[in-house]
């Protein structure tokens, strides 16, 4: 069992910044890939990045690969996501997520086993 704690959301102005985290504990060997999911309202749940530490990979979605940016402290068992130039259509529920992986990172959130609270970002016009 990994149990994943969000921290960092909040509200923003259009064009600032925020930094998500997720902490995990429990089986954390179990895992090797941590991700980040969004969901607005009314939509579905949607990748935003991951990271798989085993190949030293990261993933990102198209539409943030340019102003997100996603890393991991080990000795933390800690992932963040550095949000930049927030957008209001950024504005969603922020999920963190882990899954073992053998091949890659899986950007389905059905692959994924475990779940974190989320985390709610909001970011204003």
């Amino acid at each position: 069992q990994v149990q994943l704690v969000e921290s960092g959301g909040g509200l923003v102005q259009a064009g600032g910044s925020l930094r998500l985290s997720c902490a995990a504990s429990g089986r954390t060997f179990s895992t090797n890939v941590m991700g980040w999911f969004r969901q607005a309202p009314g939509k579905e749940r949607e990748f935003v990045a991951a990271i798989n530490w085993s190949k030293n990979r990261t993933s990102y979605a198209d539409s943030v690969k340019d102003r997100f940016s996603i890393s991991r402290a080990g000795a933390k068992n800690t992932v963040f996501l550095q949000l930049n130039t927030l957008k209001p259509e950024d504005t969603a529920v922020y999920y963190c997520a882990a899954v073992r992986s053998d091949y890659g990172i899986p950007v389905h959130p059905r692959s994924y086993d475990y779940w974190g609270q989320g985390a709610q970002v909001t970011v204003s016009s």
